[in-house]
């Protein structure tokens, strides 16, 4: 009866997560849809709405197929009836709609900053210094490249509700953060909605610039796995009939980590080649990815309460256990839905933390529950002289303990960084934020390999209900039970921050 009590959270989740997709499908990949008729915010004397931001690297002038470009793909732009009747059906641009482009270094090129002026769009007064046009967003050129910021025009004609863009491609020829704004200067358009959609692209691809060099690091991180993979079994065929519990556990580990890794990769060539984010992919990656962090962390908290070692049963906590897990993962299901998404759908800050702070929550009631339970086996081994345990049980707490802390510190990193980048002007770097813990798992796990590999030692040391004093014979079995905890803790992301784009 066990088996189907513990695969019963999956369902739900997967429902959880197949929802949240189908709700988000307007707005995949790198191509930023505006489905829902959007409506436009005010801001100073001017009206905008946010389409889009994304890191682009410069177009290849040596190849045609290299070009990085932001497309205006049928762009509706539709006004009130009341808006609309307040002219005449011969007349001509009754009202103008502007998309502007620019990058995040040339910000201060939009609005009358430069003039002394707080407006975002020209006045009277500043069109008579003839420094813009009355109705427009005010801009001043970059000397460097007049050009840009870039300003794209769509007017209303005579009486019509409705516009529609001309199909627009513009080609990014710097690297940069760029921003997208549809605005307005007409207080008679106050309650203009937009739809339709743009396309963006870097030059080898579809995914957007943060997310671009992830492909390459999970492409070598599937083959570092299944490196490590191939020398592990070799010495498991090698030594077959002396192997431990704990080689299983560690094989396990590596698979998990060698398929999750695969299924980045592959999700990532097939955003990056289509423009479009493959649904089943991608959840099934972040599936997989919330499983392994929910497993490694319940199996990281039984083995710290002794369990196989001085606890033959969880007895009636397992109830607690597993409610923890269960919430665990679908809390963590959720963020890593939002972590993947987020890149091109534009969630919003809100959106995030809402997510965030359940996953934060749980991890630390996990590692406070971890260490509570590490220092009371500590205490019961050694109270009955079991010597090996107790040696193995403290490197098992020290690897914990220096795992925690490299986290602390990176988390501390990872927030000065965010703290210092709120436009994301560092968007190039930013993809070593979650490398780093994919890389701190694999260091981790290899040294376990290497530590622990299959030998040729005899293996005739299974636990025992016996509770003995001084049993050193007992060491194996210690391996065999509660490092497989380490080995799962090795792929185990000690806080929530550890999948960013």
């Amino acid at each position: 009866m066990r088996p189907p009590r513990r695969a019963a959270p999956l369902p739900l989740a997967l429902g959880l997560s197949l929802l949240a997709l189908l709700a988000a499908r307007g707005a995949d990949a790198s191509v930023h849809e505006y489905a829902g008729g959007g409506g436009f915010a005010p801001r100073a004397n001017s009206f905008f709405f946010h389409g889009g931001s994304e890191g682009l690297y410069a177009s290849d002038p040596s190849s045609n197929s290299s070009a990085s470009f932001i497309r205006f793909d049928t762009v509706v732009f539709r006004r009130t009836q009341e808006s609309a009747s307040r002219h005449e059906e011969m007349q001509q641009k009754t009202g103008l709609v502007e998309a502007i482009i620019v990058e995040i270094q040339d910000r201060d090129k939009i609005g009358g900053s430069y003039l002394h002026s707080d407006a975002i769009c020209c006045t009277p007064e500043l069109d008579k210094e003839k420094s813009c046009r009355v109705g427009e967003v005010i801009i001043r050129p970059n000397p460097d490249n007049p050009e840009w910021p870039k300003r794209i025009q769509t007017f209303f004609e005579g009486k019509n509700e409705e516009t529609t863009m001309l199909p627009r491609l513009v080609s990014i020829n710097k690297t940069g953060m760029y921003y997208l704004y549809f605005m307005f200067c007409d207080p008679q358009l106050k309650g203009l909605k937009i739809t339709g959609r743009t396309v963006w692209r870097n030059p080898q691809g579809y995914l957007p610039g943060k997310m671009a060099p992830m492909m390459t690091f999970y492409g070598f991180m599937s083959l570092a796995y299944l490196a490590l993979g191939l020398l592990w079994f070799i010495q498991f065929v090698r030594c077959w009939k002396d192997i431990l519990q704990l080689h299983y556990h560690i094989t396990a580990v590596i698979a998990l980590g060698m398929c999750e890794m695969a299924f980045w990769y592959f999700e990532y060539a097939n955003f990056n080649s289509t423009g479009t984010r493959p649904m089943g992919i991608t959840l099934w990656a972040v599936t997989f990815t919330a499983v392994k962090k929910t497993v490694s962390r319940l199996l990281l908290l039984v083995v710290s309460m002794g369990y196989g070692v001085v606890l033959p049963t969880l007895g009636g906590i397992t109830s607690r256990v597993a409610a923890l897990g269960f919430i665990y993962f679908v809390a963590s299901e959720a963020l890593e839905l939002v972590e993947n998404l987020g890149n091109i759908n534009d969630f919003s800050g809100k959106t995030r933390l809402f997510l965030v702070l359940p996953v934060a929550i749980l991890d630390a009631t996990f590692i406070i529950w971890i260490f509570s339970s590490l220092s009371r086996t500590l205490e019961k081994l050694q109270l009955r002289r079991s010597m090996a345990k107790l040696e193995l049980y403290r490197k098992f707490t020290n690897s914990l303990a220096v795992s925690v802390l490299i986290s602390i510190a990176w988390i501390g990193y990872e927030l000065y960084f965010n703290a210092t980048d709120p436009l994301s002007e560092l968007w190039q770097r930013a993809w070593i934020i979650p490398a780093f813990w994919n890389v701190l798992s694999y260091a981790l796990l290899a040294i376990i390999c290497i530590l622990w590999s299959p030998s040729r030692n005899p293996t005739g040391f299974a636990y025992s209900e016996d509770a003995g004093e001084g049993a050193d014979e007992e060491g194996l079995s210690l391996v065999g039970s509660a490092m497989k905890g380490t080995g799962d803790m090795v792929n185990m992301h000690i806080f929530p921050e550890d999948k960013r784009a």
